[in-house]
């Protein structure tokens, strides 16, 4: 007979349900598996369940499940919990977590992850929890930890692992080998040797496959690489990554501003930089905070888009301003009134396409002091070019809707006059904010619609006005 233990949770020996279903989420039967090994405090029927899983799916799983019952899944799984789960949920969720668990069950478990790894989950909590965690890791490590989160935030001091292989330039191939082969505390994935002197000056790398193929009596130095690309451990992460894009890296050594070899960054932590970069600016050009993420409050999201609204709010009473200076042009020709959104939804898709390639090309640095003219001119042709196109259109179709041939002509020209300041408001808005040390893809959005609207209101009113003599 079964008590009511076994009946509620499946026991270690019990299939596993699927973990995903066709379009990728996580099934319905496996969550509910979880939560009732998790509901009967079952350790082995949960670690039965998710032991296996890698620890992507495991942040997953955390991100899908019940606040309460997060922490408990990790305290029922004890040593056999992957910390590095953490790395793989969002900031909300992740600091959740660490408020509900003791300092020592968070000490241990960052005792078992790579060093970049556990300052990425300690540099967001604050001092005093920081400092509690870190008394209690051993010396060595805790020491290691400190001089990471000292380092600026969004640096690659804090991206990179401090765990790597160094060796004077004086041993041979056959000694490095050998180190390799009977060390134990090698870091568990690395791509070359680093050699360095005394003073841990940084001398070159010899990427594995030299190593290898070079005979044993070799002197290490002569493989040595000295002109290896390497990252200053203060460079900001976003530069890291653009070092890594263009020279093809797998990994890079850090150094400090002494020359001395302090860690390596990888790529794998590289392509999390690239993702989060991009996630920000997607956000900031879309008027989202840079931090949001789902899993946010409602309150924390609601202040978050205050500011842009309010923005926008704004720009929209100064076109409105615009257009109350032509109220009486309004009054006397209402099929006006019929165009005008148009003429002011075009430009505002026509500027935001051409800030939306400005913005991305500043960040990568493909647009810059060479080609920033021939840029611009290029945007302003594009922008004539779509306008006599647009223009063409839209008169057609406006002197055919209302049967008046002039407002055809009236619609034509303030088409082309508004995609024109489109396209140039769109690239030269983010370069000014660059110069002026303003990030652009934050700041780009309501004065490329400020100009869009008004320069779209004013340009059809104005010249309605003076064509129709409604003034």
């Amino acid at each position: 007979m079964l008590d009511e233990k076994d009946m509620a949770a499946p026991s270690a020996h019990a299939p596993v349900p699927p973990l995903r279903d066709e379009h990728g989420g996580l099934r319905a039967e496996f969550l509910d598996s979880v939560c009732e090994a998790i509901a009967a405090s079952d350790a082995a029927a949960l670690e039965a369940l998710i032991g296996d899983l890698h620890q992507a799916d495991v942040g997953d799983l955390l991100e899908a499940l019940d606040a309460d019952l997060r922490p408990r899944l990790i305290e029922l799984m004890g040593s056999a919990f992957d910390f590095t789960a953490l790395t793989q949920v969002d900031d909300t969720v992740r600091e959740d977590i660490l408020e509900e668990l003791p300092a020592e069950t968070v000490a241990e478990g960052v005792r078992q992850m790579d060093s970049d790894d556990a300052v990425y989950i300690l540099e967001d909590l604050p001092k005093e929890e920081q400092t509690e965690i870190l008394e209690q890791l051993p010396a060595p490590e805790r020491t290691a930890l400190e001089r990471s989160l000292l380092y600026p935030e969004n640096s690659a001091g804090r991206r990179m692992q401090t765990d790597f292989i160094a060796v004077p330039p004086f041993w041979t191939v056959g000694q490095t080998i050998d180190y390799l082969r009977e060390n134990a505390e090698l870091p568990e994935r690395f791509y070359e040797i680093f050699v360095v002197d005394s003073g841990y000056h940084f001398q070159g790398a010899v990427a594995l496959d030299r190593l290898l193929r070079t005979k044993r009596p070799v002197p290490i130095a002569e493989l040595a690489d000295e002109e290896r690309v390497r990252v200053r451990a203060t460079d900001d992460q976003e530069e890291t990554a653009r070092l890594f894009e263009h020279y093809d890296l797998i990994a890079a050594p850090v150094v400090d501003d002494h020359n001395r070899l302090v860690g390596v960054i990888t790529v794998d932590d590289v392509v999390d930089v690239i993702e989060q970069e991009a996630e920000e600016d997607i956000h900031a050009l879309g008027g989202v905070g840079r931090d949001e993420e789902l899993s946010d409050p409602v309150w924390s999201v609601t202040k978050g888009r205050f500011l842009w609204l309010f923005a926008n709010l704004l720009t929209a009473l100064l076109a409105s301003w615009v257009i109350r200076q032509f109220e009486g042009s309004l009054q006397k020709m209402v099929s006006l009134a019929v165009l005008m959104p148009i003429v002011a939804s075009m430009g505002g898709n026509a500027g935001t396409q051409t800030m939306t390639v400005a913005v991305r090309a500043l960040a990568t640095r493909e647009l810059g002091r060479g080609n920033v003219w021939r840029v611009i001119l290029r945007e302003l042709m594009v922008g004539v070019l779509n306008g006599a196109a647009f223009a063409v259109i839209m008169g057609m179709v406006a002197a055919a809707w209302f049967s008046v041939t002039d407002l055809g002509i009236v619609m034509a020209l303030a088409m082309l006059t508004v995609l024109a300041a489109a396209a140039l408001g769109g690239i030269l808005i983010p370069l000014v904010l660059i110069r002026l040390g303003v990030d652009p893809a934050v700041s780009s959005g309501p004065f490329v619609t400020t100009v869009t609207d008004v320069v779209g209101f004013f340009s059809f009113l104005g010249i309605a006005t003076l064509w129709f003599g409604l003034g």
